[in-house]
């Protein structure tokens, strides 16, 4: 096992154990609480298009049994002890989560080490996760916003796997079997693809020792997981219309945006703040409250492993579909004209920074946060690098930013037939 490093606000210790899987441990005694992650470096953009919502799959079915327990003996070990239990999944990493008070921390941990490593994917388990799945998905196209967005990250990603919902379709979730689910599970459900990330009362020997009894034994296999190679994204910008009867028109506007590791990251998360996160951001009082077009309006920058996009959106009334496509264009690409002030700049700091830091309060969230961090690669410092990157942004970074990005627009409109020509 290598040294642990430390960091101070909050204190982070990092180490690897010899079969290559990672430790993260915040030690917080506040609360006699402990939460923990166990992340797996693969989530929806390992998969094929042709086994869309195989992640998805494969985390629902993490806790729905074993080869020694059912899915209903799992239920009932986490809830006789008070604790909760989960499994997600997301475009980079998929994910088993807990928290427990810290005298049942060690049993919760033995147990997610049990399914993390052998889940046994039940033929009738997964039968009924199909059903749910192929539900979510038709309730999905009920969803205007959701069936716009899905339009719009299409036509922006084409072949790349963020291109494709991390739920899947009906076709691709209709021919994934139980040997796919178990084959995609032994390449990447890896030590050395693995980050536990532990937040609360224990220390950082008690948790390294106890990930050590739990999950030492577990074997990497002499193969390394698959690599991950991209699809180069659509170079042409395309504007879609999809005719909806809808009491209100939903329009999208994105624009293709780097990845998490780029120098560009820190300015489209402040230039994204300033446009779209609450009441007192522009687009809200521009849009919305000044020329009343907004029902809902707002933006957002994914943070991704791979090409991200930064995206605006607004629900309206369909005879505004047109200014309402028309404002969102202006006010984002107005950036690499215009610059903020200096007080608007300041202001979009202290915001985001804020809310930076409230997301940081509970050990679920520390967890979550610099488990994340470890499993895209960005190293333990990230935490106070970004901090310190939003500091020293300039008006002029932000402009630079703004007219290397915001000049290619991708866009959807939904809505009846009355919003589609307006906004052609």
């Amino acid at each position: 096992m290598t040294s642990s490093v430390s960091l101070v606000r909050p204190q982070l210790h990092r180490s690897v154990l010899s079969n290559g899987l990672v430790v993260l441990v915040i030690e917080n005694p506040v609360a006699d609480i402990v939460s923990a992650r166990i992340m797996v470096r693969a989530g929806t953009a390992s998969e094929s298009r042709s086994q869309a919502g195989l992640f998805s799959l494969i985390a629902s079915l993490l806790t729905k049994g074993t080869e020694r327990f059912s899915s209903m003996q799992i239920a009932e070990q986490v809830e006789s002890l008070g604790a909760s239990l989960s499994s997600d999944t997301s475009a980079d990493y998929s994910l088993l989560s807990f928290k427990t008070v810290s005298a049942d921390f060690e049993e919760v941990l033995a147990l997610s080490s049990h399914l993390i490593q052998f889940p046994a994917f039940p033929s009738h388990e997964l039968e009924l996760e199909r059903r749910l799945t192929l539900q979510s998905i038709r309730s999905m196209q009920e969803q205007p916003f959701t069936v716009a967005y899905n339009a719009l990250r299409a036509d922006m990603y084409g072949d790349h796997p963020y291109g494709l919902p991390g739920i899947g379709t009906p076709e691709t979730i209709i021919g994934i079997t139980q040997k796919d689910l178990y084959e995609a599970h032994q390449a990447y459900f890896r030590p050395n693809n693995t980050v536990i990330a532990i937040a609360g009362r224990i220390t950082p020997t008690q948790a390294v020792h106890l990930v050590e009894t739990y999950f030492g034994g577990w074997s990497a296999p002499d193969a390394p997981p698959p690599e991950l190679t991209y699809p180069p994204l659509p170079q042409q910008n395309t504007q879609q219309q999809i005719d909806q009867d809808t009491n209100q028109a939903i329009v999208v506007v994105g624009y293709q945006a780097p990845p998490v590791k780029h120098p560009a990251y820190a300015a489209l998360k402040l230039m994204s703040t300033y446009l779209g996160n609450g009441l007192s951001s522009r687009l809200f009082v521009e849009l919305r409250e000044k020329r009343g077009l907004a029902y809902d309006v707002s933006a957002f920058y994914p943070t991704r492993l791979s090409m991200s996009q930064f995206v605006t959106y607004m629900g309206t009334a369909p005879e505004n579909a047109a200014i309402a496509y028309e404002g969102l264009r202006y006010e984002v690409e107005r950036l690499s004209q215009i610059n903020l002030s200096e007080e608007e700049l300041q202001a979009s700091k202290n915001k985001l920074l804020g809310q930076y830091a409230l997301g940081k309060q509970t050990n679920a969230q520390l967890a979550q946060l610099f488990g994340w961090y470890e499993v895209l690669g960005l190293g333990i410092d990230f935490d106070e690098r970004f901090q310190k990157d939003i500091a020293a942004l300039s008006v002029d970074d932000l402009q630079s930013t703004a007219q290397e990005y915001f000049a290619q627009p991708f866009s959807v409109v939904l809505g009846p037939t009355s919003a589609m020509a307006p906004a052609a």
